[in-house]
């Protein structure tokens, strides 16, 4: 009996069936949902982000 359910749970675990649309919604949803927790951070990272890149670039067209 016991042998039987092992058989059964190591099929399991080694069935490879690739990702399905319900892990993939659920993988944007938590992505999603993480982005607007963090929104006022997030935004504050790229907009420094953006400026740094901006006085490079203008550092490298000046000199």
């Amino acid at each position: 009996m016991l042998t039987h359910v092992w058989g059964k749970v190591m099929g399991f675990w080694e069935e490879e069936e690739g990702l399905g649309m319900l892990e993939m919604i659920l993988i944007i949803a938590a992505i999603v949902v993480i982005a607007v927790i963090f929104r006022d951070q997030l935004k504050a990272i790229v907009s420094n982000l953006l400026n740094k890149v901006g006085k490079k670039s203008d550092e490298f067209i000046e000199g």
